[in-house]
């Protein structure tokens, strides 16, 4: 799964091309024409959706997804493109994976509200699928997610080095590569609707990328931070981790999950406490405040 800065983005890939665990369970569906990999346990409440960044297949929500999956509905699915999933000709952004995402989810008979978690490239996707519809969400998690305007200013591909574009263009699928090609569209999709309101938002945020120290690495810690202004209320809790979130601490992940849930059962605010707030740092030992 790829991340900006540069380095981060050439690590994640090499994790995800070496990992060897996968998700148990998996099938495959029909939808319209083509072949959809997903797994899915069912049980009680709303269902939790799972989507991964650029480059990550289902399998990046391996820690995460049987902990959730045991108590309640879950889903983590292959966009078109990876893993057993068709590619397709369509353009490769947000609107569309939305689009199919939604056509997977009525084909599997998974009604809303539906609670929505999106790492890196996903964390913007569920971004786009909880503001166009918002009736549709029972409350969203967003794992070092992806800035709509991520590629923007500084973090635009002609400031990276040399090096890091050889590099990407060597390591990414051509799925990745198109889905890198929309991220600015999908930004501007996201950013024309108004926000998500009334509902638990959780933005986790990576602390060890705030350690970098170049322009790049500075531009996007600072949309790294601005994610929560774009959910007013939210919470932002700051993870003693690298953008690979799901993999080194899943548990702050399953955590946020299952306070979202209840928070959302309840209709009352979130219980958990943003590390900028006081996070508590010895009870939850994976939470940290930010530098």
């Amino acid at each position: 799964m790829i991340k900006l800065p540069v380095i981060g983005l050439i690590m994640a890939l090499l994790v995800m091309m070496s990992g060897c665990v996968t998700l148990p369970g998996a099938a495959t569906e029909k939808i319209g024409s083509r072949q959809v990999e997903y797994t899915l346990t069912r049980c009680e409440g709303p269902a939790v959706i799972f989507e991964s960044g650029l480059g990550g297949t289902m399998d990046w929500w391996v820690k995460v997804y049987p902990e959730i999956a045991a108590k309640h509905t879950a889903l983590a699915y292959n966009r078109a493109g990876y893993g057993k999933s068709d590619s397709v000709p369509a353009p490769r952004d947000g609107t569309q994976s939305v689009v199919e995402l939604r056509a997977l989810l009525a084909q599997l008979g998974l009604k809303p509200p539906y609670v929505l978690v999106g790492h890196s490239l996903g964390g913007l996707y569920m971004q786009l699928f909880a503001r166009r519809y918002p009736d549709e969400v029972a409350a969203l998690i967003l794992v070092d997610s992806t800035h709509p305007e991520q590629l923007k200013g500084l973090g635009a591909p002609g400031h990276w080095p040399a090096w890091a574009r050889l590099a990407l263009g060597v390591a990414a699928s051509d799925v990745a590569k198109s889905e890198l090609a929309g991220i600015d569209a999908t930004g501007k999709a996201v950013l024309s609707l108004p926000t998500l309101t009334g509902k638990p938002v959780i933005v986790l945020s990576a602390v060890h990328p705030l350690r970098e120290t170049s322009e790049l690495a500075a531009d996007a810690n600072l949309k790294r931070k601005d994610i929560a202004r774009l959910f007013p209320g939210s919470q932002q809790i700051w993870v003693d981790s690298g953008h690979a979130i799901p993999l080194e601490k899943p548990e702050a992940v399953i955590s946020a999950i299952r306070e979202a849930m209840r928070a959302g059962a309840s209709t009352s605010n979130v219980h958990l406490q943003s590390s900028a707030s006081g996070t508590d740092k010895a009870a939850v030992p994976y939470f940290v405040m930010p530098p």
